[in-house]
């Protein structure tokens, strides 16, 4: 790099301050080992990101390019781990010091992605390849990550939404988020920008006032997606699951109310994974509070969804949620009171307040889905199918497109191979294509929307 280049890096070093000062010699001794193998490069591109979280954008073209001369090294000390790093972004610091924020999601980076994998990798009773063995692994990351806080009134919201999304959006989901800090609500997101930093931003400000000290704005991204929807540095509890999958899974399992707001593909995919859960019919008793919300001016937006889910999934999935358009304290008011509806029956069944064991996740909702072009054109897009399993295969055909919209791997099976197929019923299709230009034209695809080439066709 040149000088001018140079002078947008620093190097530094860090010390863990929390959780990984635990570890053995032995242990740190073999995370050392570990980033020298094959997992190394996916570890270099996840802190990366974390460091780029000032830098606003979805191309993953930026990461790639810094990698080159981005690098990362563990080094063994009695007291702890310490992370040399050396070319990281100038935007990750104060005079010189590393955010405080950034550096605990750094570490944040080091326990999922490289401690977290030797520990599934040695347990035995870890097992992703059966329905149980799935959510019990999600479990044992969340209690790794020290993110189950038994013996708490349930007060996690998820709240789902687009990362290109308008400022009229961004300030609307703002103001639903201070509503609900206001009501000592605690916010999960995926963690990036717009729809997935709103609400935590308000909820600071919300807990702010209530003197809440101890907020918690939890992000939960899979290293596919990091790259695209950096950690937004509100986030003060990073977690990093292995695959979009499991990536959903937690979200269903830790919340306690669910608020959508505009979104695109990635957040059409949350709808359906959701709806495809809650249509199981081993599901219809468990209380689930689903809302629906935006400003005035996206009111046609959730029109347009609610048609596409009533003429694909029919009112019964349609039953599943409320939409509230430009009432932030109406939403805030809801989502309480389904919280409370969620703590009488968990209470009741005596079920956990923090992990949902209850909810029946189908196994067609938990494998993951590789979007190649053969298993994209498999999809099976006809109603001959239960509600749930329609719902789940819908979900993979938006979760394809998310994958060749920003996902490193999806970006280069459609340079390879072209755009993605879809198939299937006709008026399926139909309302597949009218959602899916609708996103295009209000500009939801991606930051860049001026030079957005569509990933996917579809056979009508």
């Amino acid at each position: 790099m040149n000088q001018i280049a140079q002078s947008q890096y620093i190097d530094t070093e860090i010390t863990a301050e929390s959780g990984l000062e635990l570890l053995t010699n032995d242990e740190i001794q073999r995370l050392s080992e570990h980033t020298t193998g094959n997992d190394y490069e996916l570890f270099k591109k996840c802190t990366l990101a974390v460091l780029n979280s000032t830098n606003i954008t979805d191309d993953i073209s930026v990461i790639q390019e810094q990698l080159d001369h981005f690098n990362i090294e563990v080094m063994q000390l009695n007291k702890g781990v310490k992370l040399k790093i050396k070319n990281a972004p100038s935007g990750a610091f104060v005079d010189g010091v590393m955010i405080q924020g950034l550096k605990e999601q750094v570490f944040s980076v080091l326990r999922d992605i490289v401690f977290l994998k030797q520990e599934l990798e040695n347990n035995s009773r870890i097992d992703f390849n059966s329905s149980s063995g799935c959510t019990n692994a999600i479990f044992h990351i969340l209690r790794n990550a020290k993110a189950l806080k038994p013996g708490i009134d349930p007060n996690m919201v998820v709240c789902w939404g687009g990362h290109a999304i308008p400022h009229h959006e961004y300030e609307y989901t703002k103001e639903v988020g201070y509503r609900l800090g206001l009501r000592e609500q605690n916010i999960i997101t995926g963690c990036g920008i717009g729809a997935m930093k709103g609400p935590m931003k308000g909820a600071l400000v919300g807990h702010s006032k209530q003197r809440i000290t101890r907020g918690r704005y939890i992000g939960i991204t899979e290293p596919g997606i990091i790259a695209a929807e950096s950690p937004n540095p509100i986030v003060n509890e990073l977690i990093i699951m292995p695959d979009i999958e499991k990536r959903l899974e937690t979200f269903v399992r830790m919340g306690h109310s669910f608020v959508v707001f505009p979104g695109g593909v990635g957040t059409a995919e949350e709808i359906l994974y959701i709806l495809g859960i809650l249509l199981h019919p081993e599901n219809h008793h468990i209380p689930f509070p689903l809302i629906f919300t935006g400003p005035a001016e996206s009111a046609d937006y959730f029109t347009q969804i609610d048609r596409f889910i009533g003429n694909t999934l029919g009112s019964e999935a349609q039953a599943k949620y409320q939409i509230i358009v430009d009432d932030p304290v109406k939403v805030a008011r809801s989502v309480q009171a389904g919280v409370t509806e969620v703590r009488e029956y968990r209470k009741k069944v005596q079920d956990a307040y923090h992990f949902n064991w209850q909810l029946h996740i189908d196994w067609d909702f938990q494998e993951s889905f590789d979007p190649t072009h053969q298993n994209m054109a498999s999809l099976n897009l006809h109603p001959e199918q239960p509600l749930h399993l329609l719902a789940a295969n819908l979900r993979k055909a938006f979760s394809g497109i998310v994958a060749g919209n920003v996902k490193e791997k999806g970006i280069a099976e459609v340079k390879k191979h072209g755009p993605y197929q879809l198939d299937g019923n006709k008026d399926i299709m139909r309302e597949l294509d009218e959602l899916l230009k609708a996103f295009v034209a209000q500009k939801r695809m991606k930051l860049d929307y001026e030079r957005y080439t569509p990933c996917y066709e579809l056979k009508k």
